[in-house]
């Protein structure tokens, strides 16, 4: 059977719609088919149809007795996640709703509240909120967690349930109750539901160099990356002299849309490669001729929201030498899912490969280190839960990349005043206003290395 190459590096549930378990997706989409299962290979077929026997009393017991009626329908689709989710964070069902909206995320254009989120420890867990949604409006915050919606508990029930909860019409209203680090009482957060119309990419000029924030990896990011490029060339008049590319809190997408973008920057070589249970399914992606920045100096921000896709971009630009990476360790999310449909009664998304990056490094549970450790805050802040993929229940090991003595050595070529950059912002650094990137640390950490860079004579025509 042919695999189709539409990858999905989707990284979180987004609230509207399934985009996936937090920290990212690798996804290959295999064709409509109903996919035969073989009976279990490392059991005798008596044990099988023990197990199978089992199964089957189980269903009538709960069947027959449950305290309400439930639907068999309900049962069964319950059952086949428990059986993926038992097996890793990412490998899940959906059902034939959660499998549309699953595609329509890759779109970029859903209903909802902008929330990326997963399931942690029987509560729902904020990944990021999107830009220019209710969310990120309300104020919702990377590691909030959501303990009630519309004042009925999450505690115990399935991620997929807790999204379809805060789906539904638009200017409809919804209310999150959220536990909030350093703050006793829960707050409560009243949304109207809006269709969410994802702007990944947001551009401006920062002095003499180019900014552009990638939020996500759906169909439009690209294109919408090139041509933010060539309105900051336009804008500054051929005088761009650096560029700086924002990954903070980008929870992935689609891997096609993470090749390509790393490929705008990349002469040529490898991009990433993945590795399956069987050599054959294993692929590589190489970059084409060409650099539409004609090797502008490029600083890249990454942070522990930044994941999949985003840290196969960071990862791929780092082995090259083609930028710096400033900020803090990414997600660490380095495992394939692949989305088979199940004729009619939606798919199921079951973990089958690692990726790796150009040098053959496995991210999987470790991330990506940046060249330029900057921390956001002076106070670290501390989290409920898992932070990052190997803080996961049942997250893959790291194996099969290059071993730690043989990964890239650190980089010699930074320039000199990185060794003056302070890890920590200044004990009167003004508090962090996202409407104004002076409060921004990192980004002004990021532009000074940019501009270190960056001769003054370079120009982006």
């Amino acid at each position: 059977m042919k695999l189709r190459t539409g990858l999905l590096l989707g990284a979180a549930f987004a609230a509207g719609v399934t985009a996936g378990p937090a920290a990212g997706l690798l996804v290959r989409h295999i064709g409509g088919n109903m996919i035969p299962i073989a009976w279990a290979q490392d059991s005798g077929h008596a044990d099988t149809y023990q197990l199978l026997n089992l199964f089957a009393d189980v269903f009538e017991r709960v069947r027959a007795e449950y305290v309400d009626p439930v639907t068999d329908r309900d049962l069964i689709e319950n059952s086949l996640n428990g059986m993926l989710t038992g097996l890793d964070p990412h490998s899940n069902y959906m059902n034939p709703k959660n499998f549309r909206d699953m595609q329509v995320q890759t779109r970029g254009e859903f209903g909802g509240l902008g929330i990326e989120v997963t399931e942690d420890n029987g509560l729902i867990k904020v990944v990021s909120p999107i830009d220019d949604t209710p969310a990120s409006r309300a104020g919702i915050k990377p590691g909030d967690l959501i303990l009630m919606l519309d004042g009925k508990s999450v505690q115990g029930i399935a991620l997929n349930d807790a999204v379809d909860r805060m789906r539904g019409p638009p200017n409809s209203k919804i209310t999150l109750t959220i536990k909030r680090e350093g703050i006793e009482k829960p707050i409560e957060v009243s949304l109207m539901r809006e269709v969410i119309k994802i702007q990944v990419i947001k551009a401006r000029l920062e002095g003499d160099i180019g900014y552009i924030r990638i939020s996500s990896f759906n169909e439009q990011t690209d294109s919408g990356l090139r041509k933010a490029f060539e309105k900051l060339k336009a804008d500054s008049g051929g005088k761009m002299r650096a560029l700086v590319i924002d990954l903070r809190n980008n929870p992935g997408g689609l891997l096609d849309q993470a090749v390509a973008v790393s490929d705008d920057f990349i002469k040529n070589g490898e991009i990433v490669s993945t590795r399956a249970r069987h050599p054959e399914d294993s692929q590589r992606w190489n970059a084409k001729d060409g650099d539409m920045t004609n090797g502008m100096p490029m600083v890249v921000l990454i942070n522990g929201g930044s994941a999949s896709a985003a840290e196969i971009v960071a990862g791929a630009l780092q082995d090259h030498r083609r930028a710096i990476l400033l900020g803090t360790r990414s997600f660490g999310k380095g495992s394939v899912q692949t989305v088979i449909p199940l004729a009619g009664n939606g798919a199921i998304r079951l973990t089958t490969a690692r990726y790796y990056t150009p040098s053959g490094r496995s991210i999987q549970g470790l991330g990506i280190v940046p060249d330029v450790p900057v921390q956001e805050t002076r106070t670290e802040q501390p989290h409920f839960g898992p932070e990052r993929e190997a803080d996961l229940n049942k997250a893959l090991r790291n194996t099969g990349g290059v071993p730690q003595s043989e990964a890239p050595p650190p980089r010699t070529d930074l320039p000199a005043m990185v060794k003056d950059i302070p890890k920590l912002p200044p004990e009167n650094w003004p508090k962090f206003d996202p409407t104004k990137s002076a409060t921004d640390f990192q980004l002004q950490e990021a532009l000074a290395v940019a501009r270190a860079m960056a001769p003054e004579k370079h120009a982006s025509q």
